[in-house]
């Protein structure tokens, strides 16, 4: 497989170097343990002759148009973590020739994946119109307003919609990289993923800080206190929105527009945050802590650990 990563100037260097890392280890183990597959040919193209990481590292680069078809492009983070930097990144130059580079190989026939700050240059190019995606979750309020064609999920890890390929948060360009591996050899993904010491992460939101995501929106902010404050408490959304003096359907449509839940879906998800914390830093049984987040037993509590986060109790608790 010929795959193409894309370094563009002040990339983020853990998410270029893992994926370089990752699939490199997994053409040395198939060649140590006689796996059969096609291998990947790995090339690192820019769109200038200089590429400098966010840290300052050179790395040679092909330029684009020297470059091979690829059957993969593959575009890591840029290393610019806030919308204040992010924003005015997305207009530079290079950044606007690698977006005409991504319509050109999709034209071409290539896939294309990207992860982390990388969506939002795939997301400029129009090429994830349509579809669904996942991205860095604490952006997502900034996604939603920039780029409204794209059903975006920042639950998911890993989201693949037609050739193209988007994941979650930093670390997940490995689970970029353990995907694209899964689809030549499943045998050859387990293997790397063991190797490389990568447990399983079909989501983020064991990772997602609500208070971060409340602050896009001066409402959202006094609703997800006011929550908070009442985790232990039956809640509903006529309390919320006659505690905030606001109608309901006001609190619904800025909850929608900025972070993609419900009002009802976010009490949820504080709840949900709270419990964890609460399972990893207090020796209180699973039903007290049932009750200190409003659900009434713990066998619920159980039941949304799972579902939510693809994990239970105990694995939480080690």
């Amino acid at each position: 497989m010929n795959i193409a990563i894309l370094a563009l100037e002040g990339c983020f260097d853990t998410g270029l170097t893992s994926v370089l890392d990752a699939l490199a280890t997994a053409n040395e183990l198939a060649q140590l343990m006689g796996i059969q597959t096609t291998g990947y040919q790995v090339s690192v193209v820019g769109m200038r002759s200089e590429v400098h990481t966010a840290q300052g590292l050179h790395i040679p680069a092909t330029p684009y148009r020297q470059s091979t078809e690829p059957d993969w492009v593959i575009v890591p983070a840029l290393g610019y973590k806030m919308p204040d930097t992010l924003v005015p990144a997305l207009d530079r130059p290079d950044v606007c020739d690698a977006m005409v580079a991504l319509r050109d190989w999709a034209r071409g026939g290539a896939s294309i994946a990207a992860a982390c700050i990388g969506t939002f240059v795939l997301a400029e190019s129009g090429l994830l119109d349509g579809g669904e995606a996942t991205t860095t979750w604490w952006l997502t309020p900034l996604f939603r307003q920039r780029y409204p064609r794209v059903r975006l999920d920042a639950h998911r890890m890993i989201i693949p919609s037609g050739k193209m390929l988007t994941a979650g948060a930093g670390f997940s360009h490995v689970d970029l990289a353990l995907w694209l591996i899964r689809q030549n050899n499943p045998e050859l993904a387990s293997l790397v993923a063991r190797y490389l010491v990568v447990d399983s992460r079909p989501s983020q939101g064991a990772y997602m800080i609500s208070e971060h995501l409340a602050r896009a929106d001066p409402l959202i902010e006094r609703f997800d206190h006011w929550v908070r404050d009442r985790l232990d408490q039956p809640l509903t959304l006529d309390a919320a929105a006659t505690a905030l003096a606001i109608s309901k359907r006001t609190l619904t449509r800025r909850m929608r527009d900025t972070i993609g839940k419900t009002p009802i879906s976010y009490i949820q998800d504080l709840r949900i945050e709270r419990a964890v914390h609460l399972l990893r830093t207090s020796d209180h049984s699973v039903e007290r802590i049932a009750g200190m987040v409003g659900y009434a037993d713990g066998t619920t509590l159980r039941t949304l650990l799972r579902r939510r986060l693809g994990r239970g109790v105990r694995e939480l608790r080690r």
